[in-house]
Parts: structure tokens; sequence; C-alpha cells
């Protein structure tokens, strides 16, 4: 099975992360996952963690986003996503979670795992892997 991506890990975005499972996706999503190249960042994460239904649920998704590798939002990141809207000079306005997810993604040499076209505008600036999630 093909896997996702350059052969770097990936940051999920929401976007993503809500598809996973659709049958077109799910071949590559659990090749990739199995090759060690899924990664979450916070940001992400507390949206993915915003759709759990109850405590259980909430649990079950925060053990699976922790056993991803992490790309952290550090100062360094904070200064490389004010820096990337600066470079764009408002031609796009873009959410901030966008702009964080990517700079964390950067700072670490991910890509970002997406559905989103926001990370095609963001990876020329901030030089990260923009990946489309593909339909088998």
């Amino acid at each position: 099975m093909r896997l996702y991506g350059p052969g770097v890990p990936l940051v999920i975005d929401t976007s993503a992360w809500v598809r996973q499972r659709d049958a077109d996706v799910i071949g590559r999503w659990k090749a990739t996952l199995a090759a060690g190249l899924l990664a979450v960042c916070p940001v992400a994460a507390l949206e993915i963690l915003a759709s759990a239904r109850d405590e259980e649920g909430f649990a079950t998704l925060d053990r699976a986003l922790g056993a991803l590798p992490q790309a952290p939002v550090t100062a360094t990141v904070c200064v490389a996503a004010v820096g990337a809207s600066r470079d764009l000079r408002g031609r796009r306005r873009l959410p901030a979670a966008d702009y964080l997810i990517a700079a964390a993604a950067a700072e670490r040499g991910f890509g970002v795992l997406h559905l989103d076209s926001h990370y095609d505008t963001l990876a020329p600036v901030l030089g990260f892997a923009s990946v489309r999630l593909d339909r088998d």
C-alpha cells in the first residue's frame, strides 16, 4: 500500500482526521500510521478533541493522539507563524490555527496531511510538505 507524503512525518490536520475512515482513504491512512509517519500538533489535537461526545471518547482520542509523534508549539513556532502572516502580506486571511500547525510541522521537518487549501498557501512560505489526503 502506498503511503501519504514524501516519507517524513505528517502532522494531521482536522480536515484529514475526520476523513480517516472513509473507504477510499483508510488503506493509505493505516499504512502511513503503521510506518510511524502520522504526527500531531497540540493545536490540531485541541480541535480533534473538541469532537469527543463524552469523557470516554475524549480519553480514547487523547490516548490515540498522545501516542503519535508530536510537533509542539514553541516560541519559535509562534515567531514563524507571525512571520508567515507578514510574508503573505494580507493576500490570504488564514485561521491562526493553520499558521501554528504549519509552523510547528515546519520546525520539526514534518509535513501536513490535510484537505484544506490553506496549507498549500503556507507551504512555500514556511517550507514544509503540503500533502493532500488523496483518495486511493
